[in-house]
């Protein structure tokens, strides 16, 4: 029964590590070196001794950037104006006070055509 008890105890703080890095490297570089590999390290979104290991490990760092195409974010910046917009009309057409003229409902019917544009854009990107 004792034995049952402190098996079961946990003593708590941070849990062991399968791989143990408790060995250290120095490494002598020029200021400039040293700039150019923490920006390097900056860039690929890791430590400089991650960033290090890595490339002494393996010769290489390899990075995924994640890039939408053009079209993508041309496409996300005309929703986004056109919800603006949509949005103003709406509380316009909310309002009590204030009813849509003929010009706003033209430009609601424009705005309407346009968002059905896009998504076929959309659609026809993403087959």
């Amino acid at each position: 029964m004792k034995q049952m008890n402190e098996q079961a105890k946990n003593k708590g703080g941070r849990p062991a590590k399968s791989i143990k890095r408790n060995q250290v490297l120095t490494l002598k570089c020029a200021s400039y070196e040293q700039a150019r590999i923490s920006a390097n390290a900056k860039k690929a979104g890791l430590s400089v001794s991650e960033f290090l290991r890595e490339m002494g490990l393996n010769g290489q760092v390899v990075t995924t950037e994640k890039v939408l195409p053009g079209e993508v974010l041309e496409l996300t910046g005309t929703l986004n104006h056109m919800a603006a917009n949509l949005n103003q009309i709406a509380k316009k057409r909310n309002s009590v006070v204030e009813e849509l003229n003929a010009a706003e409902r033209a430009g609601l019917e424009i705005l309407s055509r346009e968002v059905k544009e896009i998504a076929q854009c959309i659609k026809s990107y993403l087959q």
